[in-house]
């Protein structure tokens, strides 16, 4: 009995998305909302893809996509925009996604730069700094996890733009 069920539920669901319009949602988008605790950058945008860094690793989500939960790890969110060949890409140091059933993605993140806006010097220089800190902290103190984080979203940062740290 509770073997049919789920199979009723699971076929349901199926034929509810086969069967949707393009009303219900433009054809092929996905609603993305990526906030930041001091910005939004956007709110029911309607795109094609969303590739996210998941700390279990890098996923697309587009419209349709299973329902999930992800925390991110520092690296390269990348939006992709209908008719535009070339994904917007952003830095996240961190945050979560969520993937609704209805298409829509929300993605929140501490802090968000567009990787064109990144400099590459400064970036090197943040790594060098972390490192010196790193070395003169005392073991398994507050300052030393502190200069580590540091280290470790200066290389994904560093990274995204092409520098090896």
């Amino acid at each position: 009995m509770m073997q049919r069920a789920l199979h009723r539920a699971a076929t349901s669901t199926i034929l509810r998305r086969a069967m949707s319009t393009a009303e219900e949602g433009a054809a092929g988008s996905m609603t993305l909302n990526f906030n930041l605790p001091h910005e939004t950058i956007y709110s029911g945008a309607k795109v094609s893809q969303v590739i996210v860094p998941g700390s279990a690793g890098e996923y697309g989500v587009t419209a349709d996509h299973v329902p999930v939960v992800a925390q991110l790890k520092a690296g390269v969110l990348q939006i992709l925009h209908d008719g535009v060949a070339e994904p917007e890409k952003y830095f996240v140091a961190g945050g979560f996604s969520i993937t609704h059933a209805n298409s829509t993605t929300d993605i929140s993140c501490p802090e968000a730069v567009k990787i064109d806006d990144i400099d590459a010097a400064a970036v090197t220089a943040v790594f060098e700094a972390a490192k010196s800190a790193f070395a003169s902290a005392e073991a398994d103190s507050v300052e030393s996890a502190e200069a580590q984080i540091d280290m470790e979203v200066s290389k994904a940062m560093g990274a995204a733009v092409g520098v090896s740290l």
